[in-house]
Parts: structure tokens; sequence; C-alpha cells
């Protein structure tokens, strides 16, 4: 039996959300569709896909909202509904933001392993700041930096952040699709959203059954195995199960190899053609890379310690992740559309390293210090629950959803602080040595986190070209923090913000969209859970965005454009008192203004081309800090780790039959490490590329080659040190479909 017969055989018995999944999941079912065998949009596959999808709305049942949503692996998917600009399931067009949907699919295709490469050579007006060390999760996004300024979302849960530390997900092979959103987010998702949201989104059961996997090997001693199954149970009952590991020797001198597994599986039961659970586990362990910089000698890198690591034998850097959700989505009639996620996140996470490494003239050595040892214990349980009702007001159609979410974060550590001793080593020839540390591992606090919001959002539909958008949300944590070594340091802080977000979306064509929007956010001044005593006494700090922008299907859905422009003002900066250095008062600022632009366009039959452009120009308004004693104004500076130029470019070409060859171009402009902006990182691009095969329709040989020219960049840095990006490498993959 054909695929598309298969599927006809199953429409009659399928309820229709599934029946509507499957045609959303369109690109990963069939192996002729995008899975990581062959990848096609077209043909009769797909045919049958659309006929299925047809079939299942036309059968009177209604169609679940929990459905996954089509994600098409070209393009900007401005048609695409999402849950991250907007909690009415709003397509972009629709959407008074700038957000991008980034499709699983080209996300592979284009060789991206990690959740943080697909993010920055994708997304546009994204960078990273991240090291092995937290996890690779902190980014910049529209002249802010950092965990507390670029929330992060597992399939739309926050993901509450303990000493700058966010590990997981990392992997993408279990990926369905990316969404990006810039811009202040704090009524969506709370505080710690003022630059954007990042919202991975797993691939979910599926109706029709699906089978992939891969293998991969490539220089540095790389080895990839990955396996995708998915597809009913019974009759009612359907599941997905991901699985990849992944080991690398690495391409350091010493201590650079590195390893990581992800297993990602769910259960969807569709209890009635009205009702859908879905249980869902996620598992993560990562050992990465140990490597911490490259010492700098004359505030720049000698080639000759390109990859030198001077950490030590023995090191260690472990997180586990388990991630647990319970989704319940009811819909008693057209018209109504009731949510509920139960959720529990445990983390654990060890680290054992030298990790601070500075070059001295004097001696010519490396001077080795911070023997640290630490251990994290993070839980996060939460239940978030929302209706949607769509209806009219004032005699016009209407679209509304308001709800709830409770978090309760239980965060510990132990470590060996001060993190005492040093040694020097030769720069080139070295003993690394093991770990020594004059102090012992103790507890050293433990927070408890209870954190509640209420949040509304509506759509009125003033003409089929006109809609206003409005948003509002309150949030109220508190954080209880136990010293358990000088116990009167223990404190109780409460903190409370309101956000909101006013829009219009004005569609002079239903493939175009003008839109204006007018959004408030609120950061914490550090990881709200791991808030310390130094700065309990301060608040929120609050934010505030203007945004206009445009956005274009055009050439039959060949091209996408979008073009926006914004300005960001953040208040409540922490500063130094004039008078007084020492003393840490809340009255900084900071702003930035800028342009982003995106284009993708299928030039030819075989050609396309999609690039992004993001320009901006950030500043501290008010904002000073101690220096030798005296308090130093670094008014009109660059931020820390935020460059003002960034794009993204990347060709394909279908070349010959079965034959496509990819090219890739990220370039991020200078930075600097220092609030003087005296300590300069340099621009850097990076070039990346593939060449696929397609053996058969249902499998696919790939050559992937990383950092062509072999480019030595700084991806982030201090004034001593910069952590070096991966220098060049190649990978040869299998993709099979079954």
């Amino acid at each position: 039996m054909s695929s598309a017969d298969r599927t006809r055989s199953l429409a009659g018995r399928m309820p229709a959300a599934l029946l509507f999944s499957t045609g959303a999941l369109a690109l990963t079912t069939f192996p002729s569709a995008a899975q990581e065998g062959a990848e096609t949009t077209t043909g009769p596959h797909a045919i049958a896909l659309e006929e299925l999808a047809v079939q299942g709305a036309g059968s009177g049942t209604r169609l679940l909202a929990q459905t996954p949503y089509t994600a098409a692996a070209t393009g900007l998917n401005l048609t695409t509904p999402n849950r991250s600009g907007s909690r009415l399931d709003l397509s972009p067009l629709q959407t008074p933001a700038s957000i991008e949907v980034i499709s699983g699919q080209k996300i592979r295709e284009r060789g991206q392993q990690t959740v943080q490469e697909a993010i920055t050579q994708n997304a546009a007006g994204i960078t990273t700041i991240g090291s092995p060390g937290n996890g690779f999760g902190a980014y910049t996004s529209r002249g802010f930096a950092g965990v507390n300024s670029v929330m992060q979302l597992y399939d739309g849960t926050r993901l509450f952040v303990g000493v700058n530390t966010t590990t997981y997900p990392f992997d993408t092979w279990n990926v369905d699709r990316i969404e990006v959103l810039r811009g202040p987010a704090s009524v969506l998702y709370g505080d710690g959203a003022i630059g954007g949201v990042i919202n991975v989104v797993p691939k979910k059961p599926v109706a029709v059954p699906v089978n992939a996997a891969r293998a991969a090997l490539g220089s540095d001693g790389v080895k990839r195995l990955a396996v995708d199954s998915g597809g009913p149970v019974g009759e009612n009952l359907f599941y997905r199960l991901n699985v990849s590991g992944n080991q690398v020797d690495g391409w350091l001198n010493q201590n650079g190899n590195f390893a990581n597994l992800a297993v990602s599986g769910s259960l969807l039961y569709q209890a009635t053609p009205d009702l859908a659970v879905t249980l869902s586990h996620d598992y993560g362990y990562q050992e990465p890379l140990r490597y911490f910089g490259t010492p700098l000698i004359g505030g720049r890198i000698d080639p000759r310690l390109r990859f030198q690591n001077y950490n030590i034998d023995g090191s260690r850097i472990v997180f586990e992740d388990n991630w647990t959700q319970l989704k319940v989505e009811w819909s008693p009639s057209d018209d109504i559309v009731i949510r509920n996620t139960a959720y529990r996140l445990l983390s654990d996470r060890h680290w054992r390293n030298l990790e601070s490494y500075a070059f001295v003239p004097s001696t010519g050595l490396i001077r080795r210090t911070s023997p640290i040892e630490i251990f994290h214990h993070q839980e996060q349980i939460g239940n978030r629950f929302d209706a949607t009702v769509k209806g009219t007001l004032f005699g016009f159609r209407n679209e509304f959803v308001a709800g709830f979410e409770v978090n309760h974060i239980d965060f510990g550590v132990r470590n060996n602080s001060p993190y005492r001793g040093e040694n020097s080593v030769d720069p080139f020839f070295f003993n690394p040595g093991f770990f020594s540390s004059p102090d012992s591992v103790r507890p050293l606090y433990r927070s408890s986190t209870d954190q509640y919001s209420l949040f509304a959002e509506d759509r009125l539909i003033l003409t089929d070209q006109l809609s206003l958008i409005a948003g509002l949300r309150y949030d109220a944590p508190t954080v209880r923090r136990e010293d358990l070594v000088t116990p009167s340091q223990s404190f109780t802080k409460a903190f409370n913000a309101l956000s909101y977000r006013v829009g219009a979306v004005f569609n002079p064509t239903p493939d175009s969209s003008l839109y204006a929007s007018y959004a408030t956010a609120v950061d914490p001044v550090t990881s709200l859970i791991t808030i310390p005593i130094t700065q309990k006494d301060f608040k929120l700090s609050a934010g505030e965005q203007v945004e206009i922008g445009y956005k274009q299907v055009f050439w039959d859905g060949r091209g996408e454009f979008t073009l926006a422009g914004y300005r960001i003002n953040k208040r409540d900066l922490l500063t130094v008192d004039p008078l007084r250095p020492q003393v840490p008062v809340q009255v900084g600022s900071q702003s930035s203004h800028g342009v982003e632009a995106f284009l993708s366009l299928g030039l030819w039959e075989n050609w396309r081309a999609e690039g992004n452009l993001a320009l901006l120009h950030a500043q501290y308004d008010d904002f000073q800090q101690a220096v030798g004693g005296m308090a130093v104004n670094f008014a009109g500076n660059q931020p820390v780790n935020v460059p003002e130029r960034i794009a993204n470019l990347w060709l394909s070409w279908a070349f010959a039959p079965r034959w496509e060859a990819r090219a890739g171009v990220q370039f991020v402009g200078e930075t600097f490490s220092d609030f003087a902006n005296t300590v300069r990182r340099p621009s850097y691009e990076v070039v990346n590329g593939s060449l696929d095969y397609r053996v058969s329709d249902t499998s696919r040989f790939s050559v992937r080659v990383y950092n062509l020219l072999d480019t030595i960049y700084p991806v982030t840095g201090s004034a001593n040190t910069w952590l070096l990006g991966r220098p060049h490498s190649v990978e040869v993959a299998y993709n099979l479909t079954f």
C-alpha cells in the first residue's frame, strides 16, 4: 500500500484533531516529506496530506488548538500561527511584533546541531554570549544581554534561571520549530524579557507512522547517532520518541572531549474529539566542553595558543535535566478553547574546574586562578491555565484569552567559595595538574521562590483589514533565601510588576501588514531566584518599547519580507552613588534603537536566498561604576557584549537532480568587554556550507563544513580571556526514513 493510500485509509477513523495534526506535520510524516531523509514539500505525498487535512476539517468535528502548526522549511513562516508572540494563536502577519518561526527541518538541513547555533545563525539580531560552563544559554537582543533580558522557554513554559545558568534544551534533533520574539515580552511571560523570548518547541505525536534515523562522523572525533519514531499506539493513543547522542574528541590539545544525550518522548490521548491529553518527558545529559577561554597576549589572541586548554586534568562539568509536562486541552464549542499545563523541571549540575587565566608579561607565564567546585540542585513545579473565547464586542468580532500561572522553585548551592588558590604555567608546555583548593565544598545557601501571575489578551477585529490587540499581565514573585553560612543574612523579598502591550495591525492586502505597538517590560537586576542580600532592597528594572513594522508575502508565496524599527528604554539599573562609590543605587538607565530586516526569496525554481540584517545603536544613558575608589560615569558607551551590527545570509542551490548545495555566512560586529569600551573584541564572519545527495526517496547523504575559512573569532570574552569559536571541521551524515 502506498503512503497516500495508507493515509486515506486512516482518514475515516482518526479524530479530527489528529488528522489536522498529521496534515500540519506533513513535512515530517512521510518518507518523501521533510524528515531527515528525502525532504520536499511537493509531490504525491504532500497532496495526500492536504486531502487528509481537508477530510478532517470537513468531518464536522472541532479541531483542537493544541494541534501543532505547520512550519515551512523555507521562508519566514509569516502565515504560520504560533503562541510565542501572542496567546491567541496569531500568525506573524497578525501580530504587532517582530517574530520568526524557524522550522526544525531548516535547522537540521543547515547542519545546526545545537539550539545556540540554530538561533544565532537563523534569527535576526540575536547573538550568543554563553559558554560551555553555563550551558550556552545567554543571548543578546536589541541592545540587551544575558539571561535576565532574553528569556528562554521550552514548549511555551518559562525556565527560571539560577546563577545565570540555563542547561536545557540543547539538541536540535527533537525540535519541531524555534519561535523567536524580539523586543519586550513581559506581558506574555513575566520578568526577564525586555530583549526578547526564545521558545523551543519539540516534535509532537503524529497519527501516521514516522520513523527516521541519522548517523554522522566527522573530524575531531565527531560521532552522532539519532532516531525519531512516532505514530498510533491504538485508536486514540499516539506517541513520539526522539533519542540523540553526540560524542566529540574535540579540537583542543587537552581536556577537549565532550558528549551529550537527549531523550524526548510524548503520548497524546484523544479522549474525545473535543478533549486531548498529552504527557511528555524530556531528559538531557551533558558533559560539555570544559573550556573557559584563551588568554590574551598584548590584547589579542596569539595563534599559537588557539588549541590550548588551561583547565586541569580531571575537570568536570555535568548537567542533568528532567522535564515533565501534562497538557490538557478541551474545546467545548467552536468558540471556546480551555488549556491547562502542569510541569516539573529537575536540574542537577556539577562543576570542578580551574576557570580563570591571564597572561603575566613580567613572567611570560599564564596565571591560573579560581579553582571552583559547585553543585546546583533546582526543582521547578508549576501550572498554567488559560481560556480563549471567540465572539463579538461592541458589534465587532473579538478574540479574548485570560489565565493564570503559578510556580514554585527550590534552588540550592554547594561550593567551595571564595575560590582561593592559584598557580602559573608555561603558555605552550605545561602540566595541567589536578584540582586543588584550600577551601572545601560546603552548603552555601538555598532559596525558595513562589510566583503567581494573571494575564489577559484581546484582539478586536474592526474590519477585515484592521485589528487592535492589547495585553496585560501582573506578576508577584516572592523569594526566600536561607544563608547556610551566615544565617543572619537570610531574608524574604516580595516583588510585583504590571506589564502591558497595545498595538494595531493593518492589512492593506491579505498578504501584507503594517503594525505599530507600545509595550512595557521588567527585568530582575540579577537572576531572580538567586538574588543576593546586597540586592534584596532593589526593585525590578522597568522598560518600554515603541515599534513599527511592515511584513509582506509576495510572488505567490516565493518571497517574504519584514522590516521593523524600534526604540527601547530601560531604567532602574544598578549604578553607584557618586559621593559613595562603594554604595550601589538603582538609578541607572540604558537605551537602544535600531532597524531589522529579513528577506526570503525563491529566486528561481532551484535557487533560494534568505538573509537578515540588524543595525542598532545601544548605549548607557546613566551608568556609573566604581573605578579605583572613584565613581566613573560611562554614559554614551556601548553596553558590554552587545554588537551593533549583525547579519546572516543563506543560499541554497539545487544544481542537479538529487543534489543541493547550501552556504551560510554569519557576521557579528565588534563588541566591548568593559564599561569604558577600551577592551575591544573584533567583528567576525563565519562561513558554513553543506552538500546533500538524495540517494533515494527515503535516504540522504550529506557533507557539512563548519567554519570553512578557519576564522579565529571570539564568541565572548573578558578583559583577559576570549572564548574562541569552533575551528574548521567537516562531518558526513547519512539520514534515513523507514
